[in-house]
């Protein structure tokens, strides 16, 4: 159900390293569902940095705002400009199209994400 070669926070961020110092950010598709139709993404500008676990924008749906936090340091080098027209994307396909920003990594992962099986677990255990 969540991707393998992609890790994951407690708060339903996921980082996709695509083995070029850099990777993919987004929210889980767990998140979005719980959410709702996402209707609105604040992104930074591209050269921000921000350290493991900084806010760095909110996704906006019809039920709530939610802040979103960076799984590990990085700099944006890429914007998902398809959201600012389709949002929905985020609801579609939250671990493909719907991905928020690339960044490139500063330094080590993050050692407290989790690996899908541990980020299974956690959704099965808020699920109940």
């Amino acid at each position: 159900m969540y991707p393998a070669d992609t890790k994951y926070t407690r708060n339903h961020e996921f980082l996709r390293p695509l083995g070029d110092g850099t990777a993919l950010v987004g929210i889980t598709s767990y998140a979005q569902e719980a959410m709702g139709d996402v209707v609105f993404v604040d992104l930074p500008e591209v050269g921000e940095s921000f350290g493991a676990g900084e806010e760095f924008g909110t996704v906006e749906s019809v039920k709530t705002v939610a802040e979103i936090f960076l799984p590990s340091a990085g700099e944006v080098i890429e914007l998902n400009s398809e959201l600012e027209a389709h949002p929905e994307y985020i609801n579609e396909d939250a671990f493909g199209k719907g991905w928020l920003i690339k960044i490139r990594l500063a330094g080590e992962l993050n050692p407290e994400l989790l690996d899908a099986a541990a980020y299974e677990q956690l959704v099965a255990e808020e699920s109940h």
